[in-house]
């Protein structure tokens, strides 16, 4: 039995055992509160690092973009109801008139920016060896702006050129000179084809290879069929007449020696012009690509001593009349040759037709009265005779117009430099390299394809070339100056650089038979061009530097911009690779239910649309639209697969605008612009594309990504219940 100071001693002892585990306790339980504490942040850093960490990019090109897409967006629009409108409402009001008084986009701004950049690196002082292609380009240009020496010459140098080539009618000078023999003199020195145009194109059978091709040239007078029903042609003629007196003036004409020759000139270039057979015609009698020899040309249409004529065009090469070419209207061949013989007792009409088409030739070269006249026909062709004066180009975009025109390598290599250095062609190519995983992984969910031309659809993708930003022989400085080694520029003479220059065109126009190489040359200048294509020739795609530059591109921007605009430019492009290869008739084993259901899918869903009463032929437009739709969805999966790599979101600071959201508003700013109601009617008649607000419009609605990130709700007119797709 315990006593009182035992029972006291163990109370004491166990009050202080028991102080002591609860401090243990606190501190065990702080320990834990502090490690889940210390856990939680490392996860939560884990996270933000490795998972979906967020940078607010605040760089000067960052915060620009921001400002043109807060300044472009018109936030009364809701965004499920019209997204151009949500997007671009506001952009016309902040942009001028296209300089044509009809079109203004996006496109637009970026080529004038460009073109400015490229006329600041011309008027600079030049630097190098004064034989340089540089120095020649710099030196072309500097004469087409030096007016004052043109006008103080005038119409001299046509008229010493005139003179060269036999004179005409017009000043009473004309020396009875062979019809062939003068021909040929226009094709080879000055790059002239006034009976037919002669070039070198891609076989038919074979785009990898080369031959001539011979086809109707290029007229002045528009035909009848190129106005609307409601144009009096008649009219248009007579504005065409005076035209030609006008330019017959210019050179030394007296008023009433030129009617009494100028008149039956019309009357020949008229009949002339009737022998054209219309495209839709010989596209459905398969005219086009007719191929035979000189030989078997020369019985056809023997006016034209075709083998000495093509020798001219083509000189040095050496031809024989067993060369195969290609014919592309061989109605109008016969059709000319015939007229020819007609008009074979009045010779002198032939040879002023003849000197009317290099006076056309020659017209940049000439003073500002050659100009205007040729401004006020075009002008008045167009209908824009009240809108002249809006149409008029400052002389340096004219001259550099003219430069890109014999210069344009050496100026893609001149503007590469400055504006598409290699960190960001590093970046375009590792973007591209994400939509052509994109496209392949996509192939595979297409339901109408069968496993045959899914592979040949792959096989395509593999083996599709690649250009971004430039050829790649446009550094090749060393090859630029030997390509342009015989090319004289004067300082002081424009007249002269430009006959020059069109003997180099036309030397270079034969080079393309015998120097593989050449089939390398883009159909666009990389110097300025904001347009991407795709080359069947050559089964590339080509994307020139003047496109990778805000708002479409840069190497600070959020990915979402880069692959929003770019991204989708690239996907709409590789589409159009295959579209030939594996389109219906060549798909035999394909579920051709399914691929029918889609392509009716699509025609329909854009002939509903309406824009300014104005509608669409959705069979028309229907390859671009399907372009457009699958460009968009391959576009934006890459850039989840390209996030989910890097896992890192670099964002605009615009609150309120997630990544994704940004994503799909730089591919609708894109698109942004205003157009005339005569400008949208040229443009439906005209472009395989639809009209930009219907490319947003069309491509959104059939986005379920567009509809999520919009939080759009369903049946609303940006997320419609039914989508439509091919791809």
């Amino acid at each position: 039995m315990r006593t009182p100071s035992q029972f006291q001693t163990y109370e004491e002892a166990s009050g202080r055992d028991l102080k002591k585990r609860c401090h243990r306790r606190k501190i065990l339980l702080l320990l834990v509160l502090l490690f889940s504490a210390v856990l939680g942040l490392v996860l939560l850093i884990f996270f933000i690092i490795f998972t979906c960490g967020i940078e607010t990019c605040n760089t000067a090109a960052c915060l620009a973009l921001l400002a043109k897409l807060q300044k472009a967006l018109n936030g009364t629009v809701d965004p499920c109801e019209d997204f151009f409108s949500h997007t671009c409402g506001n952009w016309g009001s902040n942009h001028t008139q296209g300089k044509d008084g009809l079109l203004g986009n996006v496109f637009d701004v970026l080529l004038k920016e460009n073109q400015l950049i490229m006329k600041r690196l011309l008027e600079e002082p030049p630097l190098g060896a004064s034989s340089s292609a540089k120095e020649k380009a710099i030196r072309f240009y500097n004469s087409c702006m030096d007016t004052e020496r043109i006008e103080a010459r005038g119409a001299q140098p046509l008229k010493e050129l005139i003179n060269e080539v036999g004179g005409w009618s017009i000043t009473g000078s004309w020396r009875k000179t062979d019809f062939n023999r003068t021909l040929q003199t226009l094709m080879r020195r000055y790059n002239t084809f006034p009976f037919f145009k002669a070039y070198v194109g891609p076989s038919a059978s074979d785009p990898s290879t080369s031959i001539i091709q011979v086809d109707h040239p290029e007229f002045e007078l528009p035909p009848e069929s190129h106005f609307k029903k409601t144009v009096n042609y008649l009219e248009v003629v007579r504005l065409y007449l005076s035209y030609l007196l006008k330019l017959a003036a210019l050179t030394g004409g007296h008023k009433n020696v030129t009617t009494s020759y100028i008149s039956p000139a019309l009357s020949f270039i008229s009949n002339l012009q009737k022998a054209v057979t219309p495209l839709k015609e010989r596209q459905e009698k398969r005219m086009l690509f007719y191929r035979t020899t000189i030989r078997e040309l020369q019985e056809e249409a023997p006016a034209i001593d075709w083998l000495a004529c093509l020798q001219a065009a083509f000189y040095p090469v050496q031809l024989n009349t067993s060369q195969p070419i290609v014919v592309h209207d061989m109605n109008y061949l016969r059709g000319m040759s015939h007229l020819i013989g007609e008009w074979q007792n009045r010779r002198d009409i032939l040879q002023i037709y003849m000197i009317l088409c290099l006076v056309g030739n020659m017209s940049p070269a000439l003073d500002r009265r050659f100009q205007e006249t040729r401004q006020e026909l075009a002008d008045k062709l167009s209908g824009r005779a009240a809108e002249a004066e809006m149409v008029r180009h400052e002389r340096w975009e004219k001259c550099l117009s003219e430069t890109g025109t014999f210069f344009g390598p050496v100026l893609g290599e001149m503007i590469v430099q400055e504006i598409f250095p290699q960190k960001a062609k590093d970046l375009a190519g590792q973007m591209f390299s994400e939509i052509q995983d994109s496209i392949l992984s996509r192939l595979d969910q297409v339901e109408w394809m069968d496993h045959q031309s899914r592979q040949e659809a792959k096989e395509k993708i593999y083996g599709l070339r690649v250009e971004i930003g430039n050829p790649a022989s446009i550094h090749e400085t060393n090859g630029l100056d030997h390509e342009y080694k015989e090319v004289e520029m004067l300082e002081d003479n424009f007249f002269h650089n430009v006959v020059a220059c069109l003997a180099f065109l036309r030397k270079r126009l034969s080079q393309g038979l015998v120097i593989p190489g050449l089939k390398d040359n883009w159909e666009v200048a990389p110097s300025w061009s904001v347009h991407s294509y795709y080359s069947l020739r050559r089964h590339a795609v080509v994307f020139p530097a003047g496109m990778f530059r805000p708002p479409f591109f840069h190497p600070e921007f959020p990915s979402a911009v880069n692959f929003g605009a770019m991204g989708f430019f690239m996907a709409h492009e590789l589409l159009h690779s295959f579209y030939n290869h594996v389109w219906p008739e060549s798909c035999s084993a394909c579920d051709m239910q399914a691929l029918v259901q889609g392509t009716d899918c699509l025609v329909k869903q854009y002939e509903r649309y309406s824009l300014r009463g104005q509608h669409i032929n959705g069979s028309f437009t229907l390859l671009e639209n399907a372009a457009d739709t699958a460009g968009l969805a391959i576009a934006y999966q890459a850039y989840k697969n390209w996030l989910a790599k890097r896992r890192w979101v670099k964002d605009l600071p615009w609150p309120g605008v997630s990544h994704h959201q940004l994503f799909f508003i730089s591919f609708a700013h894109a698109m942004c612009g205003h157009q005339s109601l005569e400008g949208l009617q040229n443009f439906l008649h005209s472009d395989l594309h639809s009209p930009p607000p219907l490319r947003v419009l069309g491509s959104l609605s059939n986005s379920p990504d567009f509809s999520t990130h919009f939080h759009c709700p369903s049946k609303s007119p940006m997320s419609p219940a039914l989508k439509c797709h091919i791809w």
